[in-house]
């Protein structure tokens, strides 16, 4: 099983330029792959022919067979696996049912983050040693801060440079020892702010992240007077920088605040409970204008899912989806009775009989409770099914 350590990176100053020169390079890669698939794909279309249709191998060996001499201060493997990569996303754009759906898009320098892949890296003595070109001195391990002691093999890791900070993500193959058993199962609503499960609620928008957000969008309208325009050429002035790294910085820590408050929730429910049910939501759906998708965005409601599945399949744990069409919310969880028509909740509550929207009311067996809880009553049945 593969498990992925975060780490921060502290390289020097020779480090610091062969990390940015990677970085440069690996963009320089994927856009030249990138183009030359279009040509290729655009050929094909034109000619109608399926066999001068673009693939990994054909790309690659393209760009190898046409490399300058420059290109060979560099590793092999950066332009490889940015090729990899590169057909793994034109694998995804002929797959419609992937979250992001789109097609490959050129990569911009302008772009905070940028990063690099390599599997000749390794782990001595707790530093990170990438592979050394031929011809260059200074050449020295990284030293590295955040990992837990993981014993395996090192698989490809990436390296990227986000607001002037280096990071590392490694993925080790290595075993994971299950959870016991406790033969108990849970249930968890996911809301716009909170979630819902027996226990009680977590508040995923705690007043800390309120405030952060609050100071990012004061710090987003201070940037959009800071432009200094001169005709077509803009310029960028110190204040603007120095308003930019404290934007940058605050949604930094609004990353790690959510990232601690997902992985701490999502490890209490895989260690107290063997059967977890959760809703299969249709989030782009459901974004229907920008006030709600702002909410939902910050909710997290796919990274959530995401970090239970594999924590599910690391501990041996069932992890079990609602159908999106389950009706969790208009169904009665004492009597059954499924609210239709003109009787069914919707986020305004129900004008017919004046509820509100985090109430319910059953109309047959008289049952009043929250509408939350009685969603999570209702996704626990599925559970004992």
């Amino acid at each position: 099983m593969i498990r992925t350590e975060k780490v921060r990176l502290y390289p020097n100053t020779t480090m610091k330029q062969a990390i940015d020169a990677l970085c440069d390079y690996r963009r320089y890669c994927w856009n030249e792959g990138l183009a030359l698939w279009n040509d290729m794909y655009e050929e094909s279309k034109l000619m109608d022919n399926k066999k001068l249709r673009p693939n990994e191998y054909k790309v690659r060996n393209e760009l190898v067979a046409n490399k300058q001499d420059w290109q060979y201060l560099y590793s092999s493997r950066c332009l490889q696996l940015a090729i990899s990569d590169l057909g793994k996303a034109w694998e995804n754009f002929f797959d419609k049912a992937q979250p992001d759906w789109s097609m490959p898009k050129f990569k911009s320098k302008k772009t905070p983050r940028q990063g690099f892949k390599t599997d000749r890296a390794k782990i001595v003595n707790g530093k990170l040693r990438l592979d050394k070109p031929r011809g260059v001195s200074g050449w020295t391990d990284i030293r590295i801060s955040g990992a837990k002691p993981l014993d395996g093999e090192l698989k490809v890791i990436s390296i990227y440079r986000e607001n002037g900070k280096y990071w590392a993500s490694l993925p080790f193959e290595t075993s994971v020892d299950t959870k016991s058993k406790t033969g108990q199962s849970t249930a968890i609503d996911v809301n716009v702010g909170h979630f819902n499960y027996p226990d009680g609620q977590i508040n995923v928008l705690p007043v800390k992240l309120q405030k952060l957000y609050k100071r990012i969008k004061h710090y987003q309208r201070q940037l959009a007077r800071k432009r200094i325009t001169n005709g077509k050429m803009a310029t960028q002035s110190n204040n603007y920088m120095k308003t930019r790294a404290k934007l940058q910085r605050d949604y930094r820590k609004v990353v790690n605040i959510q990232s601690d408050l997902l992985q701490k929730f999502t490890t209490k429910l895989v260690t107290n409970y063997d059967q977890i049910v959760i809703e299969d939501l249709a989030v782009k759906k459901m974004m229907m204008d920008h006030v709600a998708s702002k909410g939902m965005q910050r909710s997290l409601f796919s990274k959530f899912r995401q970090i239970l599945t594999y924590k599910c399949d690391w501990y041996g744990k069932k992890l079990i989806l609602a159908n999106r069409c389950y009706p969790s919310t208009q169904r009665c969880s004492q009597c059954g009775h499924l609210k239709t028509g003109v009787d069914k909740i919707t986020l305004a509550g129900n004008q017919k009989h004046r509820t509100k929207h985090n109430e319910y009311i059953c109309y047959e067996c008289g049952l009043v409770m929250d509408r939350d809880e009685n969603a999570v009553m209702n996704l626990l049945r599925l559970a004992a099914a």
